[in-house]
């Protein structure tokens, strides 16, 4: 499932997502340089001037899934070392209005952080302002309202390294190939950061990097449930495909349908964001060979920490991105401890064993 990309960018957003191409990483709403997010951290005497001050944070995300499961559990973990406490926690269901509602919920607690994902540019600008007129210490996950300027408005965003996350795919899928052969792109056909960076680095890495590697066929998709109706077309059209490319894992779990129906044993797979149907595909030896992932809990821990150093007055970086990591069947346990803080599904730990 996608997670968090259903979101409207702004003018500045589309200037990011070029800079962020032709620079090969990803880069910031003003071409702020990308900052490690192991860079983001606090001493133990930070930690100190933090307690017992009965300082409290909102956790104000846009939906519910794994993923914030794992931002949250990040966050609280870390704000729990410097005594502060999660006064409200919410979930918008992707609804910009709600999501207004559910700050000025979270304003009646009075919080002195709050961590957020804004569902739209335009009206999380006005939905926000009121906590920044507070003093409030906004920390945001990959989304920018509009105009807002680090340091007044808000500490900094955190968001994935997403060139990072697109090149680990087309990395994994030139490895399952031997660097060479035709290949099928499905990316997402609309206009939303952070599917349009992952799906242009891949294309961007596998143009640069692999010169016997070439995309003989693309296809956009904004509907995942038309992936295997679009794939089936792809494939009637190139039947000798090596490899695919496929946004998301949703999609990617259509595309892996069609395959099946086909008796097509040959094509290989590449997606992004762990998904059990893929996943099971990926550990039983089938079409898919990697999934490419977040680390949701370290998005989450640095969000925190970001925050936490707005509360002392320290400056923290703009733009902050965690790290992308590459999951296959020798590493599916750890990589999804590692991505979202829990155990991978049982099916798959069965069949990976």
């Amino acid at each position: 499932m996608l997670r968090r990309t259903f979101l409207a960018v702004t003018v500045a957003g589309s200037v990011m997502l070029m800079a962020g191409i032709a620079a090969s990483q990803t880069k910031g709403p003003s071409g702020e340089a990308a900052t490690p997010s192991s860079d983001v951290t606090l001493s133990d005497t930070d930690i100190a001037a933090l307690k017992d001050k009965g300082y409290k944070a909102a956790l104000l995300w846009h939906t519910s899934s794994d993923f914030t499961n794992a931002v949250t559990a990040g966050a609280t973990d870390e704000f729990k070392r410097a005594g502060v406490t999660i006064a409200v926690t919410t979930d918008a269901g992707f609804d910009a209005a709600r999501q207004r509602a559910d700050i000025e919920t979270a304003l009646a607690a009075k919080p002195n952080v709050i961590l957020a994902l804004p569902l739209d540019p335009v009206t999380s600008a006005e939905a926000f302002r009121q906590a920044v007129a507070d003093g409030v210490k906004l920390v945001l996950l990959s989304n920018l309202p509009k105009d807002y300027k680090h340091g007044s408005d808000y500490v900094a965003i955190v968001t994935d390294d997403l060139f990072q996350m697109g090149k680990q795919a087309a990395d994994a899928l030139a490895k399952s190939l031997g660097g060479k052969g035709k290949l099928g792109y499905i990316f997402h056909d609309a206009s939303y950061y952070v599917t349009n960076q992952r799906d242009q680095a891949f294309k961007t890495t596998i143009e640069k990097d692999y010169p016997d590697m070439k995309i003989v066929a693309e296809q956009g998709i904004a509907d995942p449930a038309r992936a295997e109706e679009l794939a089936n077309a792809m494939l009637t059209q190139n039947p000798d495909l090596d490899g695919i490319y496929v946004t998301w894992a949703e999609p990617a779990d259509g595309v892996l349908s069609a395959l099946r129906a086909a008796g097509n044993k040959h094509t290989k797979i590449v997606t992004l964001d762990l998904a059990e149907p893929v996943a099971l595909d990926m550990v039983k030896g089938g079409n898919v060979k990697a999934l490419v992932a977040d680390k949701a809990y370290e998005l989450g821990r640095a969000m925190a920490a970001a925050g936490l150093k707005g509360l002392l007055g320290q400056d923290a970086p703009p733009f902050v991105v965690a790290p992308a990591l590459t999951v296959t069947k020798d590493n599916v346990a750890q990589g999804w401890k590692d991505s979202l803080n829990r155990d991978a599904p049982q099916s798959v730990l069965d069949a990976a064993k």
